[in-house]
């Protein structure tokens, strides 16, 4: 097993379980047995997590706390839209529940139902851990050039 720090430009393997302040799981790569890779720098995480992630090796464990402005932001109130009732054919949206919209290049973009009325719904596109204090445990597997 190489025994490569984390440094930036380097491949890394690593299961990670995010927790809230509640000790509740978010996200595990350990629930679905298959571990996550990036290459340090390439945007797919945070400046902060990966700050957090230098000088680890494969075998390391760790867990490190992040404020919500390190992690996934604070929420931003232009990330809310107000979609008009009509058009939700498929029965009236709850509180809490998630919808997919689809984007000009495919994509889906998930929101999240924040309020209904009679004629709008108000669906929040923040991240859904935004303005959420999060523990991260990781454990390294491989570090690569």
């Amino acid at each position: 097993m190489s025994r490569l720090p984390i440094e930036h430009g380097r491949e890394v393997i690593l299961h990670f379980t995010i927790k809230l302040t509640d000790d509740s799981v978010a996200d595990s790569t350990k629930m679905s047995g298959k571990p996550a890779k990036f290459r340090v720098g390439d945007g797919s995480l945070t400046e902060n997590f990966e700050a957090c992630l230098i000088g680890l090796k494969a075998g390391d464990n760790r867990e490190f706390e992040l404020a919500p402005e390190d992690a996934f932001g604070m929420p931003n109130k232009d990330n809310y839209y107000q979609v008009e009732t009509t058009k939700f054919t498929e029965g009236r949206p709850e509180e809490g529940q998630i919808f997919t919209f689809p984007q000009p290049d495919g994509t889906e973009l998930p929101g999240i139902v924040r309020s209904i009325n009679e004629q709008f719904v108000t669906i929040d596109f923040n991240h859904p851990l935004a303005g959420q204090r999060v523990r991260f445990a990781v454990e390294i597997i491989e570090v690569t050039p």
